[in-house]
């Protein structure tokens, strides 16, 4: 099957989660498909991108979305009741291009990654493939008690029109996925037990344990740091679970390793608590720590650093919310917490016993290993597009 890739960013260095996701389905669906793939790019482009890219794509075409025509498509947005990350993604001469490389290509099936790509498959005649990935609507909903009074307005606005364009393209696609269960259950329409569950994996010939390395960090947090969720996350962990840990421990230590770290992420680095910013290789981080924890207190989909740090054979502690997409087995393949005073207790617990530990990561290991493979996840995705019309 002939298929036409459309994604918002382009999925290389994959240090995000969207990026992730999309690499390796690419990898795996090149394997029986050829594959034509059109990205979006609104940053520096890395000069391996395409190189690396045309591994698994006959062609790529990747689209800067340069400030040009920005404001024009914001306001486009707005006045039509779109989202504005619609429009922000929005290109009017992109879009004819696109159109143009349909008419050449002929693909048999075109799939988009997220909402953002939705304006420009729809009105296509070929069936079409949208991943949703997680409900951007309610991720918004859930930031509003946490920002200041006056972006609330502004971002209650985003959340109903984001909630509204979810359910108008949900009409506008063939078929349609999302990452975990609890998400489609958020998905703010009926209808949504016809979206499938296409879940993330794990690189295993990657993420492979290294005992050689010496376990520097007690603790390790990683993900893009310049996402909200990620940055709560690690503020929460710095300022109320670690003051518990250090009246018993004062020398427990963190490491916190992530691209673009924010400035309120930079903040928190003291002599106990390290900000590497982007690593080449998140592999080190996790191998030079002990315990990686995952204080998560809003967000949706499924964590990838979770089943990275399993792969990795490392014992995790996480949040109720976070287990929900994760389904692993709370006190078998990983502690949940709900309060500081809780993760602090795992924490000193798991740093105390190394035995215990040990048996965590090794359940957390196999349970991850058992569930979370790209290939299989992989096939489900193909086996949608390939249904017949």
């Amino acid at each position: 099957m002939k298929l036409l890739v459309i994604l918002p960013r382009v999925p290389f260095p994959v240090e995000k989660g969207d990026k992730l996701r999309a690499y390796h389905q690419l990898r795996c669906l090149s394997v029986k498909h050829e594959i034509h793939l059109i990205t979006l790019n609104d940053e520096q482009l890395d000069p391996d991108a395409e190189y690396e890219l045309k591994k698994y794509c006959k062609s790529v075409r990747v689209f800067k979305l340069s400030a040009m025509g920005l404001v024009y498509n914001l306001l486009w947005a707005f006045f039509t009741g779109r989202p504005l990350q619609i429009g922000y993604f929005h290109r009017f001469s992109v879009k004819r291009e696109i159109r143009n490389l349909i008419d050449e290509i002929k693909p048999d099936h075109i799939y988009c990654q997220l909402a953002r790509t939705a304006e420009y498959a729809i009105g296509i005649d070929i069936p079409k493939t949208i991943d949703y990935q997680d409900v951007f609507s309610v991720g918004l909903q859930r930031r509003l008690p946490d920002l200041p009074f006056w972006k609330r307005p502004f971002f209650a606005m985003e959340a109903e029109r984001m909630s509204i364009f979810e359910e108008t393209i949900f009409y506008q696609f063939d078929h349609h996925t999302i990452i975990a269960h609890p998400d489609r259950d958020l998905l703010p329409f009926n209808g949504r037990d016809k979206v499938l569950i296409v879940p993330n994996g794990v690189d295993f010939s990657y993420f492979i344990p290294d005992n050689d390395i010496d376990k520097r960090y007690d603790l390790v947090f990683t993900g893009n740091m310049a996402y909200p969720p990620n940055i709560m996350a690690v503020e929460y962990l710095v300022r109320k679970i670690l003051p518990i840990v250090w009246e018993t421990r004062p020398s427990a230590n963190l490491l916190i390793a992530g691209t673009t770290p924010h400035l309120k992420v930079r903040s928190l680095s003291e002599s106990r608590i390290l900000v590497s910013g982007w690593l080449k290789d998140m592999r080190t981080a996790y191998s030079a720590s002990r315990i990686f924890i995952a204080p998560m207190l809003i967000g949706t989909g499924l964590q990838n650093k979770l089943l990275e740090a399993m792969a990795m054979d490392l014992p995790c502690i996480t949040s109720f919310m976070a287990n929900e997409a994760l389904v692993a087995t709370p006190g078998i393949d990983v502690l949940i917490a709900e309060n500081p005073a809780e993760y602090a207790r795992h924490i000193l617990n798991l740093l105390s016993h190394p035995l215990k530990a040990k048996k965590l990561s090794d359940n957390g290991f196999h349970f991850v290993k058992s569930h979370y493979d790209w290939e299989a996840a992989t096939a489900l995705l193909a086996g949608l597009m390939e249904q017949p019309d």
